[in-house]
């Protein structure tokens, strides 16, 4: 077998470094981390849930007390761009995403604080009415608004229909919530449901009036596919 003709040779090698380069490139992309910074509400429930989610210790779940009247939603939104210039100043790294988790509840500032996350670059996951709307969606579809208490009743009850939890009682400090949704539960059936949900009120930004309705579900797919923000 001849020689290759030397054009043919330098065709090879240019392919060679072009695909070596690739390699560095993906290389270089898979082990890019994204860092989180999540600011829920004073309440154990979403903090819980979201460091069982977390799978690295480079994103940060913070639950903040907020006191006030009619305005805490807005206070915690302001307080969430406060922890991240702290941390980032501390850390000398920054957050990829910044997310608040707050629920509709009896507050009259709902719509003004997602705007005012909005402006300042922060994802909202929240939810109207209480973020336990996010759990029953793991069982069941609901585009019936109800109050808290009527969730928390329905999720106990569908969780009761399940061998060794018959005597299941809901507590919002649980810290074994995540398991127990995963493991009897449907994450991929509460995703579609939080997205039909959301159909519903398309071109609408009367948020508040939005019930019931949910975004947690997309912070937990950011959250569990992180290189999808690369």
């Amino acid at each position: 077998m001849g020689l290759l003709p030397k054009y043919k040779i330098e065709e090879l090698k240019r392919e060679k470094r072009l695909a070596k380069a690739a390699k560095k490139r993906k290389e270089k992309t898979r082990s890019k981390i994204v860092r989180f910074l999540i600011v829920c509400e004073g309440a154990c429930t979403e903090p819980n849930y979201f460091q069982a989610l977390i799978k690295d210790k480079y994103s940060e779940v913070r639950d903040e007390e907020i006191i006030g009247e009619g305005k805490s939603t807005c206070a915690l939104v302001k307080r969430a761009l406060q922890i991240r210039q702290e941390l980032e100043k501390k850390r000398q790294l920054t957050f990829d995403r910044v997310w608040v988790v707050f629920d509709k509840d009896d507050f009259n500032d709902f719509n003004e604080a997602i705007t005012l996350a909005a402006n300042n670059s922060l994802q909202c996951a929240w939810t109207n009415e209480a973020f336990e709307l996010w759990y029953f969606l793991h069982f069941q579809y609901l585009d019936t608004g109800i109050n808290r208490h009527d969730y928390i009743v329905k999720l106990q009850n569908e969780i009761r229909k399940h061998p060794d939890y018959e005597n299941y009682i809901y507590q919002k400090n649980d810290v074994s919530t995540y398991q127990i949704l995963t493991t009897i539960g449907n994450e991929n059936f509460a995703k579609q449901c939080a997205e039909r949900l959301r159909s519903m009120f398309i071109g609408d930004t009367d948020y508040k009036e939005h019930k019931p309705c949910t975004m947690v579900d997309l912070l937990v797919s950011e959250l569990e596919n992180p290189e999808k923000l690369l």
